[in-house]
């Protein structure tokens, strides 16, 4: 019990086939694709003169503002800093400050 199924004028699902290459495009939509005239354009544009202004707070200026300064800064090469620790620690002659580092946590959470 075999059924045909009739596609009818249904692009194949593989673009490459042959018989895809002779269908032609569907112009239906090109007529929603034209331009407005100028008397909509200006309609449209006093009609949303209102709903396309936004207002950014002064926080999120701020924001951006040190974002600026910060992506403009030199980067800091700590390598040196990082390689004299690496071999103080090694050497076991690193001592850590306990009461400055209680300080410092103190202080980030505060």
């Amino acid at each position: 019990m075999s059924r045909e199924i009739d596609l009818g004028n249904r692009v194949p699902f593989f673009p490459t086939n042959k018989s895809s290459q002779n269908v032609k495009p569907d112009r239906t939509n090109d007529i929603a694709l034209k331009r407005n005239g100028r008397e909509r354009m200006s309609q449209l544009r006093d009609s949303t003169a209102g709903d396309a202004k936004v207002e950014i707070s002064d926080s999120i200026k701020d924001f951006s503002r040190i974002k600026k300064a910060v992506d403009a800064a030199p980067d800091i090469d700590n390598s040196e800093k990082i390689a004299n620790l690496r071999s103080k620690i090694q050497r076991g002659e690193y001592t850590i400050d306990y009461d400055a580092l209680a300080d410092r946590m103190l202080s980030t959470e505060l």
